[in-house]
Order: structure tokens, then sequence, then C-alpha cells
């Protein structure tokens, strides 16, 4: 019988990675769990969001300049507050803060670094679509004191576990521990994540690409080649491919790890102020990257693997091109002048 017929909860396929895994102390396990939580209240208050006044913005800006919605502000301390309890973790890091929040020094601290993205796409809260939150957990460094910046600016390779809450038509968690990938389908009838696509794996090539082509006037030209490229008719080799857009990252990321193809923002020229791309290397790119790998996929920045970038500071951007491997290497062609 599959684990789908099983209903295998997330709790119970943690207590079993658990298990296989040496000298595990269950610390992990209890601080996944608490993201779990956090993304429960969160979803109960995206599925009442047009019936309370949850909806538009705080009247306060973020440190990327942007207006903050409502439920970035709630999401976003629902779970500092619920794993700052836990006695596992020893700071905080999101993309809504400008610095780093620590567990105050008379609480219990432990040994790990939450990085979050707590409302992936607040600005489609509005129109009912989908949205999500991603997390990454990193090992801190040193054994106890204050946590430091050089703690959190590290290469993605260096994660622990990530993934992405999704709330949509139905609430998902897909995570990973470096040991592949899952995803866990919320039954609202019970209230627990279970099992519901075990051992992801994206298909090596796609027939779909995501990009915001309203940008297509900002683009390098060898963007603009690649994606006439994708639109080219070309039966053969699989040729036109579709696009599909919805203008949330987990949404997008979503679709193509299941069905294969590549989601894209590349760097642009509209804003001088970001000429490094638009996504943010440690709450976006590297958790979405060290997920796609383990299922099979890649993510590239166009020139380098996205795992072997070192941040400079804590909300560095990046150009992102990530899903199906051989997607991803044909673009870092197009990129590199090797192909037209």
């Amino acid at each position: 019988m599959s684990d789908r017929g099983l209903g295998i909860t997330v709790t119970e396929h943690l207590l079993r990675e658990q298990r296989e895994t040496p000298y595990a102390t269950g610390t992990f396990t209890q601080l996944l769990n608490e993201l779990i939580v956090a993304a429960k209240i969160i979803n109960r208050e995206v599925n009442k969001a047009g019936l309370v006044d949850i909806y538009g913005y705080t009247g306060t800006e973020n440190i990327y300049g942007e207006q903050v919605q409502k439920l970035d502000e709630f999401a976003n301390s629902t779970i500092i507050r619920r794993v700052m309890h836990t006695g596992h973790v020893c700071a905080v890091a999101s993309e809504e803060d400008a610095d780093i929040v620590e567990v105050p020094d008379e609480r219990l601290r432990g040994p790990y670094i939450v990085l979050i993205d707590p409302l992936d796409g607040s600005s489609n809260i509005d129109v009912n679509a989908s949205i999500g939150t991603i997390f990454s957990i990193r090992r801190r460094i040193k054994e106890s004191g204050p946590v430091t910046l050089d703690e959190v600016l590290r290469k993605g390779s260096e994660q622990v576990a990530a993934g992405y809450f999704i709330y949509g038509s139905s609430t998902m968690l897909v995570y990973t521990t470096g040991k592949g990938v899952n995803g866990f389908t919320l039954n609202p009838a019970l209230g627990e994540f279970l099992l519901s696509h075990r051992d992801i794996t994206i298909p090596k090539k796609g027939r779909i690409y995501s990009v915001n082509e309203g940008n297509w006037a900002y683009w390098d030209e060898p963007v603009k080649r690649y994606v006439e490229y994708l639109k080219t008719p070309d039966p053969e080799n699989g040729r036109p491919y579709s696009s599909r857009y919805i203008g949330t990252l987990v949404s997008d990321f979503h679709r193509n790890l299941l069905k294969g193809g590549i989601f894209m923002y590349p760097a642009d020229k509209k804003d001088p102020k970001k000429p490094r791309g638009k996504l943010r290397l440690l709450f976006e790119a590297a958790p979405l990257a060290f997920l796609i790998e383990q299922a099979g996929g890649a993510a590239s920045d166009g020139q380098r693997r996205i795992l072997d970038i070192e941040p400079e500071t804590l909300h560095d951007r990046v150009p992102l091109f990530i899903g199906s491997p051989d997607d991803v290497a044909e673009v870092e062609r197009f990129l590199a002048g090797e192909a037209h």
C-alpha cells in the first residue's frame, strides 16, 4: 500500500527520518513542528482575509521600500514568536526585518538559525491568488555567545533544511533535509499535514517557462533570445513552451517542480539600484535552490550555481533561473553566448 493510503503525517515522517539519522536528538523535528504550527495559524488568517480587517497595507515600508501588507506583518511575527520559544533557535532572519533577530539572553537558545520569507507573493492577497512561506534552517557555527552576521552570510550549500508552505486551493508543505523532497497536504478535517507527494523528482526537461514578460524591455539581449527560442515552434525538440506565470514565486516554483520547466527572474535595467536582480539570495533563491537540487533540478544566477554564492549582506539580491536541469543548462548557454 502507498504512503498516501496509509495517511502518514508529517510528524510521523519526521520521526522516521530522525530514527534513521545517527545521533539525532529530536531538536530539528521539534523546530520544524513549530514552523508547521505557525503555517497553520497563517493559513487560517489567509482563509478568512476577506472577512476580517487583514487586507491592505499597514502604512509602513520594509527595508526595500515596499509597502508592508497586514498579512506580511502577521505572518512575520507569528513565525518568529513560534520558533523563538522552542529553545532550539538562537536567531531568526526575515526578509521583512533589516537585521537578525536574536533570541533574548533570558531564554533558552539552541543551535539553529531560521531564515524566512514569511509571506511570499503578498501583493496577490487581495485577488485571492496562491501565496506562500519560504524557510531555510542552518546550524550556527559557534557554540555560544551572540549570533554574528558571518554565521548567517554563508553559502546555500550549508543549509540543513529548506522548504515552503503554499496556501492555495489546498495547503501544502514541501521540504527537504538533504535526503530528497517530500510534499504534505493539509487535511482540514484532521488539521494534519499528510504525505501526498513522496520523493518528488522534477523532469529533466519541461515544456513550461515562467517569467514576467512585462519586463522584456529591461532584459539583456541573451535573455530575450532565450525566451524567443522557447516560443519558436520545433515539435521534434518540444517547443514551443507554454507560458505560465502567477507572480508568486512559491506558486510558480511549485508548478514547475511537479511538471518540469523553468522559472526565471533575470536582472533588469529598470531600477539602477537593483542591478543584481530582484529576488533575495538568502530568503528566496538559496532555499528553493537547495530544494530543487534535492529533486534533481538546478538553480543558477545565469553563470553560477546559486548554492555556491556567498552573500555579502543579509539582503543580497540575485537573478534566478531555476527548474529542470536541462532547461537551466540551456539558458546558461544562451547567457554565455554559446547558443543563439
